[in-house]
């Protein structure tokens, strides 16, 4: 039987459209007053991808106000790479990478009822992430990046075409995630997705909360203008 905090985190994540992730200091600053106002304007998910090499003793300090912000505007919020740290920083779960680790074993080390994440890159990650049976299949997809960005430094561009592929072929929720911003989100809509992740969009805008309230009402006018087939299926 399901654990009612998985149920929760589950429908919580169907219904997400705005995924912000977020260095532990961004601009070398603490991240309150930058979350708050992301949640505000309408983000869902909230992510802790810190990148400099790091304690467990001081990820697990630089989680709270991400831990603490999710809570009080009832979001997810996600750490980046540490499944081993998931419980200690009060995560609802982890993104991994391609090199990171096997599902199975991000799973264990995160808990049974963590939210699992996985970044894929092509059509072939995409249908492998699907394909993976049972619990250990991943419970969200991000598919990228779109358009080549400096927080991805040395990935290159996907394009549109694997967002059309991911509306056409993923059966677990995908959010769309590379180069994202006001000017293009109805192009990555048009191609087919429901939800994006965003860093430097909200992270770096002078006006966060309005940044992420555009984002989000953007997206969504695109999504209720697009032909109905791009509207069902596990990106709905």
């Amino acid at each position: 039987m399901m654990s009612a905090d998985r149920e929760q985190r589950l429908r919580l994540l169907s219904a997400a459209r705005l995924y912000f992730a977020c260095d532990a200091r961004p601009h070398d600053r603490d991240p309150d007053d930058l979350l708050d106002a992301a949640l505000r304007g309408g983000a869902d998910i909230v992510q802790m991808r810190e990148k400099s090499p790091r304690s467990a003793k001081d990820l697990i300090a630089l989680a709270e106000p991400f831990r603490r912000a999710a809570a009080e505007h009832g979001a997810l919020f996600i750490l980046n790479d540490r499944p081993d740290l998931a419980a200690a920083c009060g995560a609802d779960g982890v993104h991994v990478g391609q090199d990171d680790m096997p599902l199975a074993e991000a799973r264990r080390l995160a808990g049974a009822t963590a939210l699992i994440g996985l970044s894929t890159h092509s059509a072939e990650q995409i249908e492998a992430g699907c394909g993976i049976p049972g619990g250990d299949r991943p419970d969200q997809l991000s598919v990228g990046p779109v358009w080549e960005t400096p927080t991805k430094a040395g990935r290159p561009a996907t394009g549109l075409g694997l967002i059309e592929l991911a509306a056409r072929e993923a059966t677990v929720p995908w959010f769309a995630i590379g180069g994202i911003n006001v000017d293009n989100v109805a192009d990555v809509a048009a191609a087919g997705a429901s939800r994006i992740v965003v860093v430097r969009a909200i992270r770096d805008a002078e006006d966060p909360e309005g940044a992420a309230r555009a984002l989000r009402r953007g997206l969504e006018a695109a999504v209720a203008e697009r032909p109905a087939e791009h509207t069902t299926g596990a990106n709905g």
